[in-house]
């Protein structure tokens, strides 16, 4: 029993929630009876399309895979059948990956990289809106990165897909995805611009070990490295790990190397 038509509430609270359910599925959930139709598809549009634009430019890769009727079918059952927990309007799009990851029943139109490119855009999207506090005055931003410890930026995230993402769009949907998976650093340097780079297993692997165990050396990190392809002479590793640090911290990746406390 859906909660229009709980007696137990009053009926301005029913009217409400009949109201919300008909504007979310207009197809299978009756208008209120004293509303007119007329009035009632002013609400239906308003709500709908400001969803439909909002998804759009959250999603803009994934909504160019789509026909306009294919896009508003898919927004339609996001709308109609996902219960949003978020509060604020900047929430949908994490609702809407939570609908597409739980609930979304496949469809011959969705791409098998559906999931993986939602995710790789929607990251882009939390990247743009993130704020957190950096503590500049316990960072040295020329500092030795082999030697020191290096510190990595809260606006990165350190990815791993099985399809090239980044790479997708209209014309390009791989069908399979390739033999080896694709890792990408999505990042927001110190201009607020998001941006992202292509990684290899290595820097990859260097990027993880900083992000799990902050407190080790820039060459700590890199020894683990060599130790666990089974290189049987680091120092290569080492060097060209220096290379990869100093590209990282140019691009804002990573932000210095650790004052020590006291």
């Amino acid at each position: 029993m859906g909660k229009d038509s709980d007696e137990t509430l009053p009926t301005f609270q029913r009217t409400q929630y009949r109201f919300a359910a008909h504007i979310r599925d207009p197809d299978n959930q009756p208008a209120p009876d004293d509303v007119e139709d007329r009035r009632m598809a002013i609400y239906r549009n308003l709500f709908f399309n400001n969803v439909t634009g909002y998804l759009a430019n959250a999603f803009p890769v994934l909504r160019s895979l789509y026909d306009e009727s294919g896009w508003t079918r898919l927004v339609r059952d996001y709308y109609a059948r996902h219960e949003s927990h978020g509060p604020q309007f900047y929430d949908i799009p994490a609702e809407f990956r939570a609908y597409l990851e739980q609930e979304r029943e496949p469809r011959p139109e969705d791409p098998p990289f559906m999931l993986e490119l939602a995710h790789f855009e929607w990251v882009e999207m939390k990247l743009q809106l993130a704020d957190a506090d950096i503590d500049w005055a316990a960072i040295q931003r020329q500092g030795d990165l082999l030697t020191g410890q290096p510190v990595l930026s809260p606006f990165v995230y350190n990815l791993e897909y099985r399809y090239p993402v980044h790479e997708i769009t209209a014309d390009y949907r791989p069908d399979t995805p390739p033999d080896t998976p694709t890792w990408l650093v999505v990042y927001r340097d110190r201009g607020d611009r998001v941006r992202f780079m292509k990684l290899n297993a290595v820097t990859a692997a260097l990027l993880r070990l900083i992000e799990q165990d902050p407190g080790q050396t820039g060459r700590h990190c890199l020894r683990r490295i060599a130790q666990e392809l089974g290189h049987p002479d680091e120092q290569p590793i080492v060097e060209a790990g220096v290379v990869m640090l100093d590209d990282f911290r140019d691009r804002d990746i990573l932000l210095g190397c650790a004052i020590p406390a006291g």
